[in-house]
């Protein structure tokens, strides 16, 4: 078994956490990088390190001390647009957890550190005390992405049964905090 070290991620972690992101926004979902959807990724420290009740977390390869993967936790609600408004009401900013950037490099997948990730997110959502509910949005195309929420949480909402039109596949997910 291949030894990994999830931990909060420091300032020696960012490039290469970075450079997780945009690689899986660039391969597995084809977008490449969108200013108004991944400013994020490109300034982790300003969205995930600093802010108190918000963290990123990665997983360290034993073998070789790089970065693995990463996943991360904001107050952020889903937002009205993009997201239908009864999805934005549901789930507030400042009580909703919202996991982000559960993204595991090729090589390392199917060795559960994705699960291993959002376990350490959920652990820090619920000694923060003021978060309600865990939320999160998946692509359907997303490779493993679905298999993996759906035995981790409920669907809330499929949008890919909803009359859109546009083909986002996204699927949103309640994960419970108790």
């Amino acid at each position: 078994m291949l030894d990994y070290c999830i931990r909060a991620a420091g300032t020696a972690h960012l490039g290469e956490a970075r450079a997780v992101m945009l690689d899986t926004v660039y391969r597995d979902f084809g977008t490449g990088y969108v200013p108004r959807w991944h400013a994020d990724i490109v300034d982790p420290e300003s969205f995930y390190v600093a802010p108190p009740r918000h963290t990123l977390l990665v997983a360290v390869d034993g073998a070789d001390g790089s970065v693995a993967a990463t996943a991360a936790l904001d107050a952020r609600g889903p937002a009205h647009p993009p997201n239908p408004r009864w999805l934005a009401e549901r789930y507030p900013s400042g009580t909703t957890a919202q996991l982000r950037r559960v993204y595991v490099r090729p090589e390392h997948r199917r060795r559960g550190l994705a699960r291993r990730l959002v376990a350490g997110l959920l652990d820090f959502a619920r000694a923060d005390g003021g978060y309600r509910t865990a939320y999160l949005h998946a692509y359907a195309h997303s490779p493993g992405a679905l298999g993996l929420w759906r035995t981790l949480g409920e669907v809330v909402c499929d949008e890919r049964d909803e009359a859109r039109g546009d083909g986002s596949g996204v699927v949103h997910f309640e994960i419970p905090l108790a």
